[in-house]
C-alpha cells in the first residue's frame, strides 16, 4: 500500500515533469492509477538524476543503489523510492525491468550513440518499452501477445520523442539519431553537434524517425484491444496523445531545430474523449492479427523476464553489471584526475 503523502509527492511530480502521461493517467481506473503514477514518478526520478547533473556517471550509480535498496525492501527516506517499493511488493515486479531503465541511462551517461536503427531500438526498449512491459504487470497482464504490443507502443513513444527533442538534444551534446541514416544523408554527425541547424536531410530523417513510430503506434493497437476493459481508455489515450506530438512536429515541417514541438490542452482533450471512443469500439471489434506478431527483436528480453512463466531473476544482469563497471572505472578515474589538478573529460577518455 502506497502512502497517501509519497502518492501526494508522485502525482505532482508527473503532473509537472510529463503532462502527456498525466493527462493518459486520467483514464486509468483508481487500481491503476495510482501505482502508475508511483512507477511514472520513479522513472521520472531516474531520467532528471542523469540528465540534469553533470556528475552522470555517478547519478546512474546512485540510481543503482536506491534500485537496490527497494528491492531489498528497505529503501531510501524518499517518497518516490518507497512509493516504487510498495509497487515493487505488491505487484511482484520483475527485477529485470527496472534494470533495463538503469542500463538504458547508463547508456546515457556513456554518451552512447547508435549506428543504426536497430542499435536506437535497443536504446528505446530499456529506457521506454521496459516501463510499457512494467504497466502491463501494475495490470496484471503477462500474456506474450500483450507485452510485446506494450513494448511497441514504448518504443514508438520514445522515437517520438527523439525525433521532437533532436535540436534540444544537439544543443546539449546528444545525438540519437542512427548514424547510418545521418551518412545516406550526408550529415556529419560531429560538424551537426558544433552548429545544430535545419537543411532538407534532417527533416528527411525526422520524418524517417515518425514513420517507424507510426507503423509500432499502429501494432500497439493491437495490445491495448487486448488489455483488461477498463484499462483501455488510458493506454490508448497515451498512444494518441504521443503520437499526437508526432503529428506537431509534421505540421512544424519535421523542424525540430528552431522550435520545440508542442500540443494544447485542448488538443489532449480532445484525444482523451477519442480514446474513450476507440476503447468502446474494441468490445466489438475484432481482435487484428498484429497482436500475435512477433517481438521486436530489440525487446524480447523483456518480454521473457515479465511473462507469466519468467523465471525470476535474483541477481543484476551481466550486462548491467559490465555497464555498471564500467561506469565505476569512469567515474573512479575522474574523481582521480580532479584529485590531481588534471582535466575530468581527459581521463573519461
Amino acid at each position: 500500500m502506497i502512502d497517501e503523502r509519497d502518492m501526494a509527492h508522485c502525482v505532482a511530480a508527473i503532473k509537472h515533469g510529463s503532462r502527456s502521461f498525466h493527462a493518459a493517467s486520467r483514464l486509468l481506473p483508481r487500481r491503476l492509477r495510482d501505482p502508475a503514477l508511483a512507477l511514472y514518478a520513479f522513472c521520472r526520478l531516474a531520467d532528471d538524476a542523469v540528465d540534469l547533473q553533470q556528475e552522470k556517471a555517478a547519478a546512474v550509480l546512485s540510481l543503482h543503489e536506491r534500485l537496490d535498496l527497494a528491492y531489498r525492501g528497505r529503501p531510501r527516506n524518499a517518497p518516490a523510492d518507497r512509493a516504487f517499493a510498495a509497487v515493487i511488493e505488491e505487484f511482484d515486479m520483475p527485477r529485470a525491468l527496472p534494470e533495463a531503465l538503469l542500463e538504458g541511462l547508463a547508456w546515457d551517461a556513456e554518451g552512447r550513440r547508435y549506428e543504426d536503427l536497430s542499435g536506437l531500438r535497443a536504446y528505446s526498449a530499456r529506457v521506454a518499452a521496459a516501463v510499457g512491459a512494467m504497466m502491463c504487470v501494475l495490470m496484471r497482464e503477462r500474456r506474450r501477445e500483450a507485452l510485446a504490443r506494450a513494448c511497441d507502443l514504448g518504443v514508438a513513444m520514445q522515437l517520438t520523442n527523439i525525433a521532437r527533442d533532436v535540436g534540444e538534444d544537439a544543443r546539449e551534446g546528444r545525438l540519437y539519431l542512427p548514424l547510418d541514416w545521418m551518412r545516406e544523408a550526408r550529415l556529419d554527425p560531429e560538424h551537426f553537434l558544433d552548429a545544430p541547424a535545419m537543411s532538407p536531410e534532417l527533416g528527411g530523417l525526422v520524418a524517417r524517425l515518425l514513420r517507424e513510430a507510426d507503423t509500432l503506434y499502429h501494432r500497439a493497437e493491437a495490445g491495448i484491444a487486448a488489455l483488461p476493459v477498463d484499462c483501455r481508455p488510458g493506454i490508448y489515450a497515451a498512444r494518441l496523445i504521443y503520437a499526437g506530438i508526432g503529428g506537431a512536429v509534421r505540421r512544424g515541417g519535421h523542424d525540430p531545430i528552431r522550435a520545440r514541438a508542442h500540443t494544447s490542452g485542448r488538443q489532449k482533450l480532445g484525444w482523451l474523449m477519442l480514446a474513450g471512443v476507440r476503447a468502446g469500439g474494441s468490445l466489438v471489434m475484432p481482435h487484428s492479427a498484429l497482436y500475435y506478431a512477433r517481438p521486436l527483436p530489440e525487446v524480447g528480453f523483456l518480454v521473457d523476464a515479465a511473462a507469466a512463466d519468467a523465471v525470476p531473476a535474483r541477481d543484476w544482469s551481466d550486462t548491467l553489471h559490465s555497464t555498471l563497471t564500467g561506469l565505476k572505472a569512469r567515474d573512479a578515474a575522474r574523481r582521480d584526475a580532479l584529485k590531481r589538478g588534471g582535466s575530468p573529460a581527459i581521463a573519461a577518455e
